[in-house]
């Protein structure tokens, strides 16, 4: 069992060149900017500001590393989307993201986040389209559970459908709902 109580910030990198050299395990988690990325690290670990979370979209520009119960890394890296004061997230996510699966030797797992009010966008296709041709494993998550009500997660749910993603890859997350999260914490024990 990993206690993801048992969490600390590691470092902030520009490049995965900069990343710790211990050779953890990665588990690394990618989503539009403001899906959520920032809120479901700190209620996985059940820490309030072990990861920044703002209302700005775009805060998240570098890779954020949190070594989880010295078993493996959560890499939390930068959202994609739109940002205040005109920063192009899509480059900034597209160059550090093309450096960081060339070089990921550790990488056991990808986080796709995605909120739950909203559908699969370009950039969430392509990451799922990359990993699936890659043979990276992942799940979808899907954030902000409990402010959908039971006709919109079931659109959610056809809309998942017909863009062809095995039900068995998808985890909701609700950081009010401990029971969603404990199914998370499983299923990343599992593929790690």
């Amino acid at each position: 069992m990993i206690d993801f109580k048992n969490a600390t910030f590691i470092k902030s990198t520009p490049n995965i060149s900069e990343a710790p050299k211990e050779g953890y395990p990665e588990v690394l988690i990618v989503g539009k900017s403001n899906v959520g990325k920032s809120t479901l690290i700190n209620s996985l670990c059940t820490k309030k500001r072990l990861a920044f979370t703002s209302s700005k979209p775009g805060h998240t520009k570098l890779l954020n590393y949190y070594l989880i119960d010295n078993k493996f890394y959560l890499v939390d890296a930068p959202g994609y989307g739109y940002a205040t004061g005109g920063v192009d997230l899509d480059a900034l996510f597209g160059e550090m993201m093309e450096n960081y699966f060339s070089n990921a030797k550790h990488l056991k797992l990808v986080l796709i986040l995605l909120d739950s009010r909203r559908k699969l966008g370009v950039n969430d296709l392509e990451i799922i389209d990359y990993v699936k041709a890659n043979n990276i494993p992942y799940y979808l998550i899907v954030t902000k559970t409990d402010k959908v009500n039971q006709k919109e997660k079931s659109q959610l749910l056809k809309h998942l459908k017909e863009e062809n993603i095995d039900a068995n890859n998808v985890y909701y997350s609700s950081s009010l709902q401990l029971r969603s999260l404990e199914a998370i914490k499983r299923a990343i024990e599992k593929a790690l």
